[in-house]
């Protein structure tokens, strides 16, 4: 008897365009690198990446990426997004798909995927609110759930001094040092300790169990920044400077006593900073960085013991529609920049 060939079945080329695989590695914090496999029945001759991040934006974008690749039936590509160049946060959520085109005009669109850009170096752990979700690798329960209380009684305050709430879910992520924290970040400064990443509602702060005290007042400091941007979100433009980071400062606690020093040491020697030049960014010299905190800070309490939380509300609200500082100072409480500096001037004097 012959013994027969052992049976080889013919390879045929696909019908249609055929995605063979799809992956995304992801290489902390430095880059996502996006990988596609395909056939078709003649040669392929275009290929998109499409990407949409989970950000607050004024309307839906869809961004896109052209990766190189040699055209051919059977075809491999790859597109590295390089976070050197436009960067996410740790926990930053994404949704991608792909098209492709082959020379007879036949397209095909990949069902969308997510991805989350995580910090995949540490043993997260994590602990979840109706607000806010805390994610720790360094501590026992009890570091998490004290700090945990921090954010809901920071919430709580907003929601007192200013009728301001959260408007989406919050992550938080506790690195165990501020050399942790920066090793998280692409281009970090030195000073670095915690950073508010206000457009994904996310924050990222660099303290461990050793670092309490310091680390709930960071705490309550960025998510202010993160409730007040939310509620003021807008195209028209940001808040001023001093109101910012005076709502942050405040929902800190009582100032420390360097800071109150320091401004105090400037209203004795008539050395206060003018509100206009605190509605810009803060100077980069310490010590004018440091009086432009404690004035912040007194210039909000002042506004709120003197007209209440409910007005303090309005000018949040009137500076999201796209008024001016002056503008919104004047509808809101009838008075200009310079008459509420010399109004608050005159009433830290009399301290």
């Amino acid at each position: 008897f012959a013994i027969p060939l052992a049976y080889s079945p013919a390879v045929s080329a696909p019908d249609s365009i055929s995605v063979v695989s799809s992956t995304v590695s992801a290489q902390f914090p430095s880059s996502l690198v996006f990988t596609i496999e395909a056939e078709a029945p003649s040669d392929i001759e275009d290929i998109r990446l499409h990407y949409q991040v989970d950000r607050m934006k004024y309307a839906p974008t869809t961004s896109e990426a052209w990766p190189e690749f040699t055209q051919g039936q059977r075809v491999a590509a790859s597109w590295t997004w390089d976070m050197r160049r436009s960067s996410l946060p740790p926990g930053a959520h994404l949704t991608y798909w792909w098209t492709l085109r082959d020379a007879e005009g036949s397209t095909h669109e990949t069902i969308p995927d997510e991805i989350s850009f995580d910090d995949d170096r540490y043993e997260w752990r994590s602990m979840e609110s109706d607000d806010v979700t805390l994610h720790w690798y360094s501590g026992n329960e009890d570091f998490a759930a004290t700090l945990m209380d921090v954010c809901q009684d920071a919430i709580e305050t907003l929601a007192t001094d200013v009728g301001t709430r959260l408007e989406r879910h919050i992550e938080v992520y506790l690195y165990a040092s501020s050399q942790d924290l920066r090793s998280a970040m692409v281009y970090p400064q030195e000073w670095t300790g915690g950073v508010a990443f206000t457009e994904y509602g996310i924050i990222a702060i660099g303290m461990g169990p050793g670092d309490l005290q310091w680390g709930k007042r960071a705490l309550r400091h960025e998510l202010t920044h993160l409730v007040v941007h939310a509620a003021t979100f807008s195209p028209y433009g940001g808040l001023p400077t001093w109101l910012d980071e005076g709502l942050a400062m405040r929902n800190e606690g009582e100032p420390a006593a360097g800071f109150q020093s320091i401004l105090e040491n400037a209203v004795q020697n008539d050395g206060l900073l003018s509100l206009r030049t605190l509605s810009g960014p803060f100077s980069a010299d310490t010590t004018r960085a440091y009086l432009s905190y404690a004035q912040s800070h007194s210039v909000v309490d002042y506004l709120l013991a003197e007209y209440g939380g409910g007005k303090l509300h309005e000018l949040l609200m009137t500076f999201k529609a796209g008024s001016t500082i002056e503008d919104a100072l004047n509808d809101v409480y009838g008075i200009s920049l310079a008459e509420l500096q010399a109004d608050w001037h005159a009433s830290v004097q009399q301290e």
